[in-house]
């Protein structure tokens, strides 16, 4: 039977998902499947774009009757002409001998170079060969073309429907893992279950052609995209920016992560053992850090690995004068996908002739911008105690080129930093930067919420952009998070002390903030904002976020604004000197802490416990802030 998804009105996902395929293209495992994808556009004409594996044929074909019904197929669009979205061309047009394939020229000498049987079983080839920027009206619908040589193949070419603002990318923007139901990307927790997996699609089916991954990237750009549509993976109709830029990092092999990838090939343990203790020392130096064994390591990890992040060290035995079979194998990948930009160190091994890091040398000087770090370490056998002064210096070395220096006790901190103001932290120096107050609105599953937040900015004037910053603990944030809209109302000075109470200084997971609360309206979006005390809206679309520590930066698309008053914007400084509780006179006879946020006060006599035993992860039972946030009342 059928299993389709509606894309838009007009368009309809009629791929399928493989979880039997063990190994992709013969050489990359799928533990987790793959997505075989196709897209039927029903407007005056009907188009395919492209068609699928041998694999899923069966499904993919009931699924393109069913999606035309009763109507015959004019075009299909074929975009990359590799088996796996090309093996069901010649069924396809045996079942629609009117179908005309739209094409380029070199992608209609390859389909004469696959299926020469073309010509033996009778079939009529019509095709229509485009070119760069042209473009078929199909009624509705003018879709464009744009070549997009080796990305990953020499004939692949993309498409770009001007009336829904669809990119469909070709092989571009794809991810290995089968969709498992879902058909869009917002749809599931992408950074959690699929990222790893998109990385390792890019890096090892495209990583080599970054230079021509970022032409497509900068046609890309002069497109106003609403949705992506790749042939293998999610469709991305919201954060388009967010993973565009991890495409644009990983083309222009600029590292995601400062961290240091330890990647060993050990015969009896003695290696991996050295690799552990420098794992270790990274560690205690506050760098982070992944270990592989690439003896039992797909090669396909590591080079994603690789791609991820800044430094790379790599430790192997010797092996017949050599470098060890595994090791000697994924350098040579690496190399062959293209690696530059990086930090290396190596470690090499050896009971009677070492020679395993002079080689490994040799095969990582041959890519682009290593710079190699010093010292390399030598074991014969085994590490010897006496050596550990030299991981000190490699770990020194890593730090260094992080920009970070090694305190007495091991741990890397900034050298850019103040050394007068080395370990000191002042919180109310934070409070000099200028910041707004704002209600931060969203709405899920006909749930409304809200919350406080004080940073809200303009990040760019064309297209209209605004940056915000968002507890990750909080309800509003996860809901902006699944949905990608959100409301800012600005506060202005005439705010209360309840607005402020009711919108921050409590969770919406336990309190409906908005019962009883009537100065309220609805934007176009169908999301609340504050009518009272407000003097704007801004009704936001995200189109990109990434996480920092506690708050998710999310970066969004304005998509209505209005002006609701000429009061005065309230400052964060103009909270506290007029809005925030005043510390009330002393009457314990122990000591009083105010919260400096919300004017909490803890009463050491009444409460029992010197506010200094608490434990240091304690937040304030009002606002939840810490207890840094807290100040002794005279």
């Amino acid at each position: 039977m059928h299993c389709t998804r509606a894309i838009t009105e007009d368009i309809i996902w009629v791929g399928a998902n493989d979880r039997r395929l063990a190994m992709f293209e013969g050489v990359y495992s799928v533990p987790r499947g793959v997505s075989y994808n196709s897209y039927l556009l029903k407007d005056e004409k009907t188009v395919l774009f492209d068609t699928v594996d041998k694999a899923v044929g069966r499904v993919f074909f009931e699924n393109v009757a069913y999606a035309l019904g009763d109507r015959e197929l004019d075009c299909v669009v074929v975009q990359h002409m590799e088996p796996d979205h090309s093996a069901t061309l010649l069924d396809l047009l045996l079942r629609y001998p009117d179908a005309t394939v739209v094409c380029n020229s070199k992608t209609e000498a390859m389909i004469h170079q696959f299926y020469d049987s073309i010509t033996t079983r009778n079939v009529e080839l019509k095709t229509l060969i485009v070119e760069e920027g042209d473009t078929l009206v199909t009624g509705r619908h003018t879709l464009r073309f744009f070549m997009a040589p080796m990305v990953h193949w020499p004939e692949v070419m993309v498409t770009y429907d001007e009336t829904s603002k669809i990119l469909f990318s070709a092989d571009a923007f794809g991810t290995f893992g089968a969709t498992n139901g879902a058909i869009f990307a917002d749809e599931v927790d992408f950074e959690h279950d699929y990222l790893d997996e998109a990385r390792r699609y890019y890096c090892n089916i495209v990583g080599k052609y970054g230079m021509q991954t970022q032409a497509l990237l900068k046609k890309a750009a002069a497109l106003d995209i609403g949705m992506i549509c790749p042939l293998h993976g999610l469709v991305w109709r919201q954060n388009l920016d967010y993973y565009i830029d991890k495409h644009a990092k990983w083309s222009s092999y600029t590292p995601e992560e400062t961290g240091v990838l330890i990647a060993y090939a050990s015969i009896y343990g003695n290696t991996e053992n050295v690799a552990e203790i420098i794992a270790c020392r990274l560690r205690e130096a506050g760098i982070k850090t992944v270990m592989f064994d690439v003896s039992v390591t797909a090669s396909s990890e590591i080079i994603a690995a690789a791609f991820r992040f800044s430094h790379l060290i790599f430790a192997s035995a010797t092996y017949n004068a050599g470098i060890f079979v595994s090791m000697d194998a994924l350098l040579r990948d690496l190399a062959a996908h293209n690696i530059q930009n990086r930090y290396v160190a190596f470690v090499e091994n050896g009971s009677w002739a070492p020679s395993a890091g002079k080689l490994m040398r040799e095969i990582i000087g041959s890519c682009k911008n290593m710079t190699i770090l010093e010292p390399s370490i030598t074991i014969k056998s085994s590490m010897k105690p006496q050596q550990s002064g030299e991981v000190d210096a490699l770990v020194g070395a890593v730090a260094a080129s992080m920009g970070c220096n090694l305190t007495a006790g091991g741990n890397a901190s900034s050298s850019r930093a103040n050394p007068a103001a080395a370990g000191k932290f002042d919180p109310v120096a934070l409070y000099k930067i200028s910041y707004g107050l704002f209600v931060l609105t969203a709405r899920e599953d006909g749930r409304d919420n809200g919350c406080i937040i004080n940073t809200a900015a303009q990040l760019t004037d064309k297209p209209c952009r605004i940056t915000i910053s968002v507890n990750r603990q909080n309800l509003t944030h996860d809901m902006i998070k699944r949905t990608g809209v959100f409301n800012v109302s600005v506060l202005t000075e005439s705010a209360p002390l309840e607005l402020f109470r009711n919108f921050g200084f409590r969770s919406g997971r336990d309190a409906d903030k908005f019962a009883g609360f009537k100065d309220t309206a609805r934007s176009s979006n169908g999301l609340l904002y504050i009518t009272k005390h407000t003097n704007a809206l801004l009704s936001c679309r995200v189109v990109g976020m990434h996480e920092y520590g506690t708050h998710t930066v999310f970066v969004a698309e304005v998509t209505e604004s209005a002006r609701l008053s000429e009061e005065p914007s309230v400052t964060y400084a103009y909270y506290h000197a007029n809005i925030k509780p005043k510390p009330q006179p002393k009457t314990s006879k122990g000591r009083v802490w105010v919260c400096k946020v919300c004017g909490f006060i803890y009463d050491e006599e009444k409460e029992g416990t010197p506010f200094e035993q608490l434990p240091d992860d304690w937040v304030c039972p009002l606002c939840k802030h810490p207890k840094t946030d807290f100040e002794l009342q005279k």
